[in-house]
């Protein structure tokens, strides 16, 4: 599972091959959700309130890098890595 981005102890990962929809998952601790990468809604799981804000800011600044890895992960093929937010 490629880690493409990792910010404020928020992993972001997407599995090689996954289901659709295109999605992909947010760690933070012992917490892991996974986020739609068109509505940015939580399709599982869940985070604590300030890390699912974070990512949900990330993902808005990045959502055509995000469909663009979940399209190489399809292949499989290795994603590229996407800036974190500062």
């Amino acid at each position: 599972m490629p880690t493409i981005s990792e910010f404020f102890g928020i992993v972001i990962r997407m599995y090689w091959e996954d289901h659709p929809p295109p999605h992909f998952h947010a760690f933070y601790g012992e917490f892991e959700a996974q986020y739609a990468i068109a509505s940015l809604d939580i399709l599982q799981g869940s985070l604590p309130r300030r890390a699912h804000a974070l990512v949900v800011e990330w993902a808005s600044l990045h959502k055509s890098e995000l469909f663009a890895n979940w399209e190489r992960c399809q292949i499989p093929a290795p994603a590229v890595s996407i800036e974190p937010l500062e």
